[in-house]
């Protein structure tokens, strides 16, 4: 299959409802405007200064996401543009997007990332400190809209595992949705996305199964 065709395939395997963002990390300017003549507008990207790069060379109207771990001193450069911040995993980096935020005169769309796994690679706030910020922090910081949450399941085969963990973000998720207004839970990458949608998810990243890396 070619690239228009993988995009194609994977995308009709999706539920109605559930929001595809192309993870395009990696990937070539010519690939991405390929899989965005198909129609598709929303991309994920996990260093800044590779989105960046990009931004300037693809067409102004596709919607960037920050998937990626992101450092406190890369906020300034995305704050005036960036659609969506997936990985907001600490009170630090809230306080910088907030103020980054402040300075470009809006409100950054973000979500809140929860530690899920049973990795110590991954990054993210525990329920408890999730709890918190949201009971209790979240009004220090005006220049931030949380939308929902996001989470990464262990890299196992283990899928009753990877479903108890997708399964405990939702549940949480849950909780707070209509009390804070909350429509994304972002949870699905290319091994698991059709697990997550089982459990809940409306948002999933996928790059692997689109650009033919498995």
């Amino acid at each position: 299959m070619n690239l228009t065709e993988q995009f194609l395939s994977v995308r009709n395997t999706i539920q109605q409802g559930v929001e595809l963002v192309v993870v395009s990390k990696k990937q070539s300017v010519e690939k991405i405007k390929t899989i965005y003549d198909t129609g598709c507008r929303s991309f994920g990207e996990n260093k800044v200064m590779e989105l960046m790069e990009k931004k300037e060379l693809l067409p102004t109207d596709i919607q960037w996401h920050l998937i990626g771990h992101l450092q406190t001193n890369k906020v300034k450069y995305i704050a005036p543009f960036i659609h969506l911040i997936q990985s907001l995993d600490s009170i630090k980096l809230a306080g910088e997007i907030d103020k980054q935020a402040k300075k470009c005169d809006r409100i950054i769309d973000c979500l809140l990332e929860i530690y899920i796994a049973s990795e110590e690679t991954k990054f993210g706030f525990s329920f408890e400190e999730a709890e918190d910020f949201l009971n209790n922090k979240l009004s220090g910081f005006p220049n931030i809209r949380i939308k929902g949450l996001m989470g990464m399941a262990t890299n196992t085969a283990n899928t009753e595992q990877v479903r108890r963990e997708f399964k405990s973000l939702t549940d949480f998720y849950r909780r707070y949705e209509k009390a804070l207004t909350l429509s994304h839970l972002s949870m699905g990458m290319t091994n698991d996305y059709k697990i997550a949608m089982e459990e809940g998810s409306n948002m999933i990243r996928v790059g692997s199964a689109i650009f033919n890396e498995q």
